[in-house]
């Protein structure tokens, strides 16, 4: 064999091998999302006889019957990041059953980022509803229909939370966006909060008003969460002071970056569009309760 085919035989195994390195270190880095143990970052918060760990401590199944629910939270507050859940919601009936996973901190004028989910009756959609408090004030629910059956499969549900915006994610769409307008007086979450989940009885509100109620018949009702790491500023005061966070918001954190202060033309296109397919409720259009249009409304519009 001459020098130059040898050559050539030596450059083809280079790329190779340097390819094969590349693929595994991405096979790795998507691993990473879903291997993180439960309780490296959370912990049973209640029920917790209705709580079963799978798959070697990377899936966590909640369930409620009559008796009980379940729950579970972070170990830590954050005080800004880009959360993530992999969730697979009850399957079948499941009008009147309520998996939420929220972000909150604690006290009367408390900050939250909620995901509902609303169950429904066997074969109807599933509602998403989403709502913010800030310095204890909510009331600024908005629910979409989701498009894809939610039980079927696992899905990521994503909250952004910097200085400038919070958006809500399904998948990779977003279906909601506050922005920050303290400067016209809103209210804007700035507390640490805590990453909560639970499955619980809404047997009360949660389908169609609660006229729909809960059918016992399909208990135990099971929901299944994934994807445990946390891209999150810690905060660790042990005194629970949550008002100082401007170290949260520095640029070193990169949901922080420039990037992520607004959507991008595609993302824009997503949320118009699900907004005019999918919403089934806006707080800012629903008239009874606000004769006048809270002011974040026109302005998030």
């Amino acid at each position: 064999m001459n020098t130059t085919n040898t050559g050539k035989m030596q450059y083809h195994f280079s790329i190779l091998a340097l390819l094969s390195i590349f693929f595994f270190f991405i096979r790795v880095g998507f691993a990473d999302d879903n291997t993180v143990k439960f309780d490296e970052n959370y912990v049973i918060t209640w029920g917790n006889d209705h709580v079963l760990s799978l798959n070697q401590d990377t899936e966590i199944q909640l369930s409620m019957d009559k008796s009980s629910g379940a729950g579970f939270g972070s170990k830590l507050s954050y005080g800004t990041g880009f959360f993530n859940m992999r969730m697979k919601l009850p399957d079948k009936d499941s009008a009147g059953v309520v998996t939420a996973y929220y972000l909150t901190s604690k006290g009367k004028k408390h900050d939250e980022l909620d995901f509902e989910f609303l169950g429904n009756r066997e074969g109807k959609p599933i509602s998403l509803q989403t709502n913010v408090f800030a310095g204890g004030v909510g009331n600024r629910e908005q629910r979409v229909i989701l498009w894809f059956d939610p039980s079927a499969d696992f899905h990521n549900y994503r909250i952004l939370w910097n200085q400038h915006q919070i958006v809500f994610y399904v998948d990779d769409i977003p279906i909601r966006v506050f922005k920050n307008n303290t400067n016209i007086g809103v209210g804007y979450p700035s507390q640490a909060m805590k990453i909560e989940v639970s499955l619980w009885d809404g047997d009360s509100w949660a389908t169609d008003g609660g006229q729909t109620k809960i059918n016992w018949s399909m208990a135990p009702f099971k929901a299944h969460f994934q994807g445990f790491d946390i891209s999150g500023c810690p905060k660790t005061d042990s005194n629970n002071n949550n008002n100082n966070n401007e170290d949260c918001f520095l640029p070193e954190h990169w949901w922080n970056s420039e990037k992520y202060w607004t959507l991008d033309s595609k993302q824009k296109t997503d949320l118009k569009n699900v907004r005019k397919k999918y919403m089934n409720y806006d707080y800012c259009s629903d008239r009874n309760r606000y004769p006048v249009s809270p002011p974040e409304c026109l302005i998030n519009s």
